[in-house]
């Protein structure tokens, strides 16, 4: 398990998923359709449950002062602080590992009870998968 730590709050624009986990994949082709995948720009999954029910949102990081209302996307902060996390490497060869790895992060002590399970793909096939920490 690793240490993440985030400097500053990150300002994300996001497209929300109609369901989970159905329709995860096709709100990250809606996004990437906007930004293609860029090493300029942090590209994120985020998701927590919500009225009893899993909200997934693909998001990507704001760059340009006006580029979420451009595009009439909702906008959120990744809070800074402290991150566990855990690397997979080759994500789309298995699925399923992104849910088992985010199983063993939800069991670890001090989550921020505010916080989201958050996915970075740091590239087109690995991802990091991270909660924050309580300050």
């Amino acid at each position: 398990m690793e240490h993440i730590i985030f400097e500053n709050d990150i300002t994300i624009m996001y497209v929300a998923a109609s369901s989970f986990p159905d329709g995860v994949l096709a709100t990250h082709q809606q996004l990437h359709s906007l930004f293609p995948f860029s090493t300029a720009r942090r590209y994120f999954g985020i998701s927590r449950p919500e009225n009893g029910q899993i909200e997934y949102k693909a998001a990507a990081q704001v760059i340009e002062s006006g580029e979420a209302e451009k595009y009439q996307l909702e906008t959120m902060i990744l809070k800074k602080g402290n991150y566990i996390a855990i690397t997979i490497h080759d994500f789309m060869k298995d699925i399923p590992a992104i849910q088992k790895t985010f199983d063993v992060l939800i069991s670890q002590p001090n989550l921020d009870p505010d916080g989201y399970c958050v996915e970075e793909y740091t590239n087109q096939s690995d991802m990091l998968c991270m909660i924050r920490l309580k300050d």
